[in-house]
């Protein structure tokens, strides 16, 4: 425990609650764009929802540092003619999770724009209910890629368990206490959430490209580079 207070940790713990808040920028806007087809007082539970279960999943992968390092590591290697490939089991998560964010973000935008699916009205409980089902499990299934995503990158910033913990449970903490004014501010504003859901597939892209390069996937001859996320989230 008296590591925690010396001068390195305190300024490691800085440096990676404010790399977990700004990974966490493309998962607020997740949240709140998912869950701005429930009802009003559905939303907030959504968010604080969405946000506990990145946290607990943060916390899991932490402890289950060995597992998720050993998905680093190739399970089969391709050589083809054209395409060459080492994928692992790191790559093919995040290559889903991208593909799921583009899909997903695509589909957002084709409903606001050509007009899908009307607003709930709030006499529609069964399907509100069902809708908050299904936000949930949407939300589950990004957040599983966010962490593992957010978690290799902490693991390269910090090597004490006690801090990567502490700065997860605070960003967390955070992101709660601002997700309702971000999630509200942008669900009144349908251009501002045209412009999330592009972030979306930006970084649904981001996630696809850091899987193929993780995969060493080479396609004529021509190897797949990595994007670098700073860029991206500036």
């Amino acid at each position: 425990m008296s590591s925690i207070f010396t001068l390195d940790a305190i300024i490691s713990l800085i440096t990676l609650t404010f790399l977990e808040i700004v990974l966490g920028i493309d998962n607020i806007i997740f949240i709140s764009i998912a869950s701005s087809k429930l009802h009003a007082h559905e939303r907030g539970k959504a968010r604080n929802i969405g946000l506990m279960l990145a946290m607990f999943f943060r916390i899991i992968l932490l402890f289950g540092i060995s597992f998720l390092i050993s998905l680093q590591q190739p399970f089969v290697h391709l050589d083809f003619e054209f395409v060459k490939a080492a994928p692992s089991g790191q790559a093919i998560i995040l290559f889903v999770g991208g593909l799921f964010l583009i899909y997903k973000a695509t589909n957002e935008i084709f409903e606001k724009i050509e007009g899908g699916e009307s607003p709930l009205d709030p006499i529609e409980k069964p399907k509100a209910t069902s809708k908050m089902a299904n936000v949930i499990i949407q939300i589950a299934v990004i957040n599983l890629v966010f962490s593992i995503d957010s978690i290799l990158t902490a693991i390269g910033l910090s090597d004490q368990l006690l801090i990567m913990i502490i700065a997860v449970v605070l960003s967390a903490l955070i992101m709660m206490a601002f997700s309702g004014p971000v999630g509200d501010f942008v669900n009144n504003h349908p251009s501002l959430q045209v412009l999330g859901l592009s972030f979306l597939i930006m970084i649904g892209f981001m996630l696809i490209a850091e899987a193929s390069h993780n995969s060493e996937l080479s396609i004529l001859g021509n190897h797949i580079g990595a994007i670098p996320k700073g860029y991206l989230y500036f």
